[in-house]
């Protein structure tokens, strides 16, 4: 195994030997596997490895970068001239730089990011795996006829980050996922008022391959949701009590980060533009980003610049308090960077997420659910519907309406709209059911009312 560590620093120092006046390089390798099933035949079955060595040099304050995946002499030669050279060309930017160096260093605590065990392929084993989750949604009901297949995949790797300013820091990260997404036909069209077939989905996404749901319970659970979406028809227009489950729910304050961003932010292309310290949400909502929660898929001791990870509280009971920020943005904004720069390979970096989720409150869904006396249960978006600079939002959406505070019957083909600044102001309850299933998470919300746009 190459030692990555040495051989970033030594490309940090050939670009500054090379007339660079600062540089970072990343070095990153890692494997993945994915097997997909279909009706239990394997459809796909792909595992590949990666290496690469990205830099990113400064000529002042002109910047420039390049990648390769070529370790050898000649290549990390070509690497270091190739950057020097488009450095030399570009237009120079008062904000660029590398980040500040009383932010740099990392995290001190294991943060249970890595499993070893994601690191030993079982093709076998895990193709079966993928088989066992759909054939338990094909024995759950023999109303699910047909499936567009369950999906195994594992990933693992390694970033290394060297600066000119001094800092090198390594961390692993591992991953592994089990989905299905079975088909329902009904028995006949009178049981479903003539409505069609349905899909649906569920699954479980874990580091290592112990923190896994049973292939069965993932199975059981797609085939639940796709059954209970049978019958499914269109409401008439209304204003309505929504409740968003948790993946709804996760799309929405994903719009949340979007205008968060602080490249959006100075750009004023957000509706947050210069509102810290203003009501922006009902005083329930707490948002934060966290890179330091052990075991968070977005978990992270430093970020693409070398910045300590921290809790950032973005939104406290309602009231606006800090964006999200990478060191450019910070220095366009005249801030502090929050240690959200995300970088790939090559590029300057953008800004990410680590674990970015709304607080939970104390109610079960069951609770939401059981106060509404009419409303609609929204468990699907189709659609990206959200515009950041207004707050605009408009998505087609698929679940269950609510009668005298059960769900009563599927519904399908409506479009639930408002505004993002309203349906946070107006959330009247959040649900205690916070689950990470990736970076973004949200507990069931539940907001007093909405437009839901049917027949």
């Amino acid at each position: 195994m190459e030692n990555l560590q040495q051989l970033a620093q030594e490309v940090v120092e050939s670009a500054v030997n090379g007339g660079a006046t600062a540089a970072d390089c990343i070095a990153r390798e890692g494997n993945e596997f994915t097997a997909s099933v279909r009706r239990c035949e394997v459809e796909q079955l792909k595992e590949a490895g990666s290496k690469a060595l990205g830099l990113r040099v400064f000529l002042g304050q002109r910047a420039a970068s390049s990648y390769t995946s070529d370790f050898s002499s000649e290549g990390i030669r070509q690497l270091v001239t190739g950057a020097l050279a488009a450095a030399r060309v570009t237009s120079e930017d008062p904000s660029a730089g590398l980040a500040d160096e009383k932010l740099l260093g990392q995290h001190p605590d294991d943060l249970g990011i890595f499993s070893d065990d994601v690191t030993r392929p079982d093709a076998p084993a895990w193709i079966e795996t993928a088989r066992r989750a759909e054939k338990a949604a094909f024995d759950f009901d023999p109303r699910i006829r047909n499936s567009e297949g369950g999906s195994f995949d594992a990933a693992h790797g390694r970033k290394v980050l060297a600066t000119s300013h001094g800092f090198c820091g390594e961390y692993r990260r591992s991953s592994c996922s089990l989905a299905v997404s079975p088909i329902a036909i009904p028995d006949s069209a009178g049981e479903t008022g003539g409505a069609g077939m349905q899909r649906d989905y569920w699954y479980s996404v874990a580091h290592g391959l112990s923190g896994l749901e049973a292939p069965e319970a993932v199975g059981r659970k797609a085939a639940q949701r796709a059954l209970r979406r049978l019958g499914a028809r269109k409401v008439p227009t209304a204003q309505v009590p929504i409740v968003f489950d948790q993946q709804t729910a996760r799309s929405l304050i994903s719009s949340l980060f979007d205008a968060l961003n602080g490249d959006a932010i100075y750009r004023k292309a957000s509706f947050f533009a210069d509102k810290i310290g203003e009501t922006v949400a009902a005083e329930s909502v707490t948002l934060i980003d966290d890179g330091t929660i052990s075991g968070g898929f977005g978990s992270a001791p430093f970020d693409g610049e070398g910045v300590r990870t921290r809790r950032t509280v973005l939104i406290d009971r309602g009231v606006l308090k800090r964006y999200l920020l990478n060191s450019y943005t910070g220095r366009k904004l005249n801030m502090e960077s929050t240690g959200n720069a995300s970088r790939g390979i090559a590029g300057n970096p953008g800004i990410g997420p680590h674990n970015f989720f709304i607080e939970p409150g104390t109610q079960s869904p069951e609770e939401l659910i059981g106060s509404v006396k009419n409303g609609f249960y929204v468990t699907e978006f189709m659609g990206s519907g959200v515009n950041v600079v207004t707050g605009d939002v408009s998505y087609g959406a698929a679940g269950l309406w609510i009668e005298n505070g059960e769900l009563a019957s599927p519904v399908e083909e409506v479009t639930v709209a408002g505004n993002l600044r309203d349906i946070f102001k107006n959330i009247a309850a959040i649900g205690s059911d916070l689950e990470f299933r990736g970076s973004m998470a949200s507990p069931t919300i539940l907001v007093s009312e909405m437009t839901v746009a049917g027949q």
